[in-house]
């Protein structure tokens, strides 16, 4: 029996989105997934986004495997792409501005789907605490923040943060002379995080301006990373890399997809993701 899918990209990071509303169990296994986000023998993505009815006050929940099959606690650029597929599904056209409450693995998301297109989302606060991460790299209840980190030959400084799924982020002064695809799995798999980890390396380029790329836990190099973004502006202002104005930070962050505008609530501590979410085409899977 045939399996009708949508395909989606946010900057660049793709994935395949399944209506699962109407039953409870997941329409594609984990080995299912693994095989289509194969870019040469499947469809190829970034991962596998299903779509369930909501439950209580929420509207949908979201459930996601990797590209390697595992389970994703959310994605930030996958969940904008959800609010536009639910949009379309919906029948509602450009111009409406339509706001969602989503059921994640890392609570309660709420992305507006704006009158340009554009998806604004309500990405929750960011934790910082190790055990919160997780992370052995400090105390339970202390942040990570600057910490030494042997990975490769190098020392390196990474500071932690996690969005409802890890995060290490490190500054250098070039990403591009970064060896993302030999680092990057190292990073992801050091036992220093035993739910393994994304790692983004980021540059600052201005006062509000960040370059970045990513290693993404059980995706690996990708063109964008919602989440990633977020845990980057956090760790800028954590650093002092970044100054605060009037109770929030913002900036945009570069990524080689495309840009992301993220702002920092600083009263409420809720962070703001706002950038694309196209339709890319439709197909079946046999």
């Amino acid at each position: 029996m045939s399996l009708s899918f949508q395909k989606y990209q946010g900057l660049g990071n793709d994935f395949l989105l399944i209506d699962n509303r109407h039953q409870e169990e997941l329409l594609l296994t984990p080995e299912d997934a693994q095989h289509w986000c194969d870019r040469h023998f499947g469809v190829g993505a970034d991962g596998v986004i299903f779509l369930l009815a909501g439950t209580g006050d929420t509207d949908y929940r979201m459930r996601m495997y990797n590209a390697d099959g595992s389970v994703a606690e959310m994605c930030g650029n996958g969940i904008r792409c959800l609010a536009k597929f639910i949009f379309a599904l919906e029948g509602r056209a450009l111009g409406e501005v339509v706001r969602y409450r989503i059921d994640t693995l890392a609570g309660l998301m709420v992305p507006e789907v704006q009158a340009d297109g554009q998806v604004m989302v309500d990405m929750g606060k960011p934790q910082l605490l190790a055990q919160q991460i997780p992370t052995t790299l400090a105390a339970a209840d202390q942040k990570v923040i600057n910490a030494p980190l042997m990975v490769g030959d190098r020392q390196w400084l990474v500071t932690c943060v996690s969005m409802g799924n890890p995060h290490c982020v490190t500054f250098v002064e070039d990403v591009a002379a970064v060896d993302l695809a030999s680092i990057g799995p190292q990073f992801e798999h050091h036992p220093a995080f035993p739910r393994r980890t994304n790692i983004e390396f980021v540059q600052v380029l201005g006062s509000d301006r960040l370059r970045m790329r990513v290693w993404e836990r059980g995706a690996g190099i990708t063109l964008a990373c919602g989440t990633g973004a977020c845990a980057t502006l956090v760790a800028a202002v954590l650093t002092d890399r970044l100054s605060p104005a009037e109770n929030q930070a913002q900036a945009t962050i570069e990524l080689p997809g495309g840009n992301l505008h993220i702002r920092w609530d600083l009263p409420s501590q809720h962070l703001y993701m706002t950038g694309p979410a196209l339709a890319v085409f439709s197909g079946t899977l046999p």
